[in-house]
């Protein structure tokens, strides 16, 4: 891992993409070897700073919980062994403890999100339409409210710079087609409940998450990406959580709340440097959501 621009170095596969945490390489026609920097994007923005160690993080939530989802199929390969795909041992140091051998499919250009409570993007649209991604919810709710069942609210999928948009489901069936945009929504949903279920003695509220999905060759749905990560979900302590307010979270919402109070920044690129108290007290929030979650 390049300690200068966080970035993966491999020579010996081809780089397909490198996203705002993830650079990704070409593992023949039918696979991808998928790298979790340590690079941080807030507000769809990448920062200059890395998190050291965030990599390993998310990838061992990322496996846990596809491990736990085990009967959902996902784009995790059985056939391939880092060894093989990469048998020089200073690349393979790279890739060691932060990769995924993937089956390469085709991503569904939607962003799967369900909300459980009310904030974030979802907490805005509310305030301003008084619905969520054409859900229309009760009037005045407050902040980081339960909402009545679980939403499933999709967004856009934006490139790197460029920000999500949160959309409603007509959009998500006009985009992939009604068959996987209702398969979507009920795997979603499911995924979203039961580990919402585990979390919950475990201390922890998954606020909200969000799935991405793609095609195999046969047509089939896919899970990919990564699931229920400190980057992909809100963790939130569980004694702390009250209506109206925001409560202690063990994700990268420390680090947004951080970046909100930055008066010279606009969410616009490039991002500002991340001071090393705010990096380590985001990192042990993660740190501390695994820990309670795969124990």
């Amino acid at each position: 891992m390049n300690p200068l621009n966080h970035h993966a170095t491999l020579s010996s596969l081809p780089l397909v993409h490198r996203g705002k945490v993830r650079d990704v390489y070409a593992v023949g026609d039918e696979h991808l070897l998928i790298i979790a920097t340590d690079r941080l994007s807030a507000f769809d923005v990448v920062m200059p700073t890395a998190l050291p160690g965030k990599g390993q993080l998310l990838t061992k939530m990322a496996l846990f919980w596809f491990a736990h989802f085990a009967e959902i199929p996902n784009h995790l390969s059985t056939t391939l062994h880092l060894e093989d795909v990469l048998p020089d041992p200073q690349e393979r140091a790279q890739a060691q403890g932060r990769c995924m051998l993937v089956q390469r499919l085709q991503a569904l250009p939607v962003e799967a999100v369900v909300r459980g409570y009310l904030i974030g993007s979802g907490w805005k649209d509310y305030q301003a339409t008084g619905a969520v991604c054409g859900h229309t919810l009760a009037a005045n709710l407050p902040l980081a409210a339960q909402l009545p069942e679980p939403l499933f609210t999709p967004a856009s999928k934006a490139a790197v710079g460029d920000h999500d948009e949160n959309i409603d489901f007509d959009a998500v069936v006009a985009a992939v087609g009604r068959d996987h945009a209702e398969h979507m929504r009920r795997l979603s949903l499911d995924i979203y409940q039961r580990a919402a279920q585990y979390a919950r003695p475990r201390g922890l509220i998954i606020a909200d998450t969000k799935f991405e999905f793609g095609l195999n060759k046969a047509g089939d749905l896919i899970l990919m990406d990564e699931i229920l990560t400190p980057d992909s979900s809100r963790f939130w302590e569980a004694s702390s959580w009250r209506e109206g307010h925001n409560p202690h979270s063990y994700d990268k919402q420390f680090m947004r709340d951080y970046l909100v109070s930055l008066p010279d920044w606009n969410r616009e690129p490039p991002g500002p440097e991340i001071p090393s108290e705010i990096t380590s007290a985001t990192l042990a929030r993660y740190r501390e959501a695994l820990t309670r979650l795969s124990s």
